[in-house]
């Protein structure tokens, strides 16, 4: 699969910050994404034993901080201290956990993926947090993004579509000890009102346009990061302010996102 005459593998994916969550190309991507998807759904086995041999994952972290984060344009410490921090292994597939720090998105359950680590700390750095803050998340997935943000602010507040994925990623969250992180399933196009405002919203899914819901329930001066555009195609990952009521919208790069479920996908 190409886009934008660029091939959908991971060796792109490095060069123009693409994060390909909708599949991956030919040959060894695509051989990969199949091996992961064999094992997609979560299996019964408990956190603490996939934590054996924790001191190899914990390299890992250590290598994909310098190498992948580093060595782009993350430049704030406390989100790189995070990412190093997060298990994210435990957040995969157990067949996935040997490609759970590659520089590349995986599967999970129902159709969609865990994003590319650069991505994560990307668009959580673009949230310009300095802790204290109450932050939304659209698309909770595996959990891994939430967990993220639960180490850099007051509370998290996540939005599942599916419900067997907020079922899994609360337990999990909760069995790791994320205690300040609060989940439901439903529309994410509609935002979390009776908790609004937030001072940041984060989307993990492509969206047509900014749903204006979520922007209402943006604290002034709040952001918003979430990827827009065609979602069978490359998608602007743009950051929005809310300065006096009204956006203010600055592009960060381009991405590759599963699509907004709901809503967003039946409005014309």
């Amino acid at each position: 699969m190409t886009a934008g005459g660029m091939e959908n593998t991971p060796e792109k994916t490095r060069e123009t910050g693409l994060d390909y969550n909708t599949g991956m190309g030919s040959g060894t991507a695509a051989g990969l994404f199949a091996l992961v998807l064999a094992g997609v759904l979560f299996s019964a086995e408990r956190p603490e034993a996939a934590q054996t041999g924790d001191g190899i994952y914990a390299a890992r972290r250590r290598a994909m901080v310098t190498e992948q984060l580093e060595s782009r344009d993350i430049r704030d410490k406390r989100v790189l201290a995070v990412m190093g921090q997060v298990p994210r292994h435990l957040f995969v597939a157990p067949a996935s956990r040997e490609y759970a720090y590659g520089d590349y998105p995986l599967p999970i359950a129902e159709g969609q993926t865990i994003s590319q680590p650069y991505i994560v700390a990307l668009m959580t750095q673009c949230l310009e947090l300095r802790g204290g803050e109450r932050v939304l998340e659209i698309g909770t997935g595996s959990g891994y993004q939430a967990a993220v943000l639960s180490l850099l602010v007051s509370k998290v507040y996540t939005i599942e579509y599916h419900a067997l994925l907020a079922e899994t990623a609360a337990g999990l969250l909760t069995k790791l000890g994320y205690s300040n992180v609060e989940i439901r399933s439903g529309d994410g196009f509609f935002g979390w009102p009776e908790n609004a405002p937030f001072d940041g919203i984060i989307v993990t899914c492509a969206a047509r346009r900014v749903p204006e819901p979520l922007f209402e329930q943006l604290k002034e001066g709040g952001l918003l990061v979430i990827p827009v555009g065609d979602t069978s195609d490359v998608q602007r990952l743009v950051r929005v302010r809310k300065v006096k009521g009204k956006p203010v919208e600055e592009e960060i790069t381009l991405v590759r996102f599963v699509p907004m479920i709901g809503a967003d996908k039946n409005k014309k």
